[in-house]
């Protein structure tokens, strides 16, 4: 068989790093992001922080994964292709912080997309207070855009401070003193009529934008958006675009998505996939 030069290569699509542990349901995780940058037309990378044992109700455990593998899995894919975004979710232990932030500070012109999974949404812990102080002082500082729940908002912005219930706009003022050029506050917890997602730059609201309130319990949603949000930066969309493209994307896949198991919905990242047949794009 004929080998086929390199010069003669469609153009690869572009590439979006994402750190993030392994969920064997496929709703959240290092799964949901790889389905999702793909669903927005990317080529996705993986390094996996960490192990979990979880279904659609819960997570029942989570084994962290060695830092020097974190690092090396890493490093190996970036010295060998060129990655135009980073997505960091859930990290597993203040080892990997460290290691994470130490890989990423090498490539300080890459848009990195932080989504800060404190918790399930079971409310199953996935940070402690050392980690979440190290995420504080050495990821935030490089984070090109924060994308947080209120819930996750409110515990990162204690640190260090003595309110116990900040408002809102005041968490995104103490994450964007912390480091984070963008946050963008999901109010998916809140109660509200309809969701409103809130975008804050250093000098106050970018934009807040109004989404209806599906019934029901999404696992993976954070993911999908926080993921969504790096592959639109990755091919070339303003900060501002890219949220709103991601937040479109993000909903239409709760719209479609679907209860395969005894606990959440899982958003549905290929549904324009299956919606191709039936001309509804």
């Amino acid at each position: 068989m004929s080998t086929t030069s390199t010069s003669s290569s469609p153009p690869s699509p572009p590439i979006v790093l994402s750190f993030a542990a392994s969920d064997p349901t496929g709703g959240a995780g290092i799964q949901a992001d790889l389905l999702s940058i793909a669903g927005m037309g990317c080529h996705p990378l993986s390094v996996i922080t960490a192990i979990t044992v979880q279904d659609t109700t819960g997570v029942e455990d989570v084994l962290a994964i060695d830092a020097g593998w974190v690092e090396d899995q890493a490093r190996s894919v970036l010295e060998d292709m060129p990655v135009a975004a980073f997505k960091i979710g859930v990290l597993g232990s203040v080892e990997n912080i460290t290691a994470i932030a130490e890989v990423v500070a090498d490539y300080p012109d890459i848009p990195l997309v932080f989504d800060p999974v404190l918790a399930s949404g079971r409310g199953d812990q996935f940070s402690s207070e050392d980690m979440v102080e190290a995420i504080f002082e050495l990821l935030l500082p490089q984070t090109t855009i924060l994308t947080p729940n209120s819930l996750e908002a409110r515990r990162l912005a204690e640190i260090d401070e003595d309110s116990a219930h900040p408002e809102l706009p005041e968490c995104a003022r103490r994450l964007l003193a912390a480091g984070c050029e963008y946050v963008l506050l999901t109010g998916t917890h809140e109660n509200t009529s309809k969701v409103v997602n809130t975008l804050y730059g250093s000098h106050g609201v970018v934009r807040a934008d109004q989404w209806q309130r599906l019934p029901g319990s999404y696992h993976g949603s954070g993911c999908t958006l926080a993921s969504s949000i790096a592959a639109a930066l990755a091919q070339g969309l303003s900060i501002e675009q890219a949220v709103q493209e991601a937040q479109e994307y993000t909903w239409k896949t709760l719209a479609a998505g679907f209860r395969p198991g005894m606990g959440q919905f899982i958003p549905d990242r290929f549904f324009w996939a299956r919606n191709a047949g039936s001309g509804d794009k």
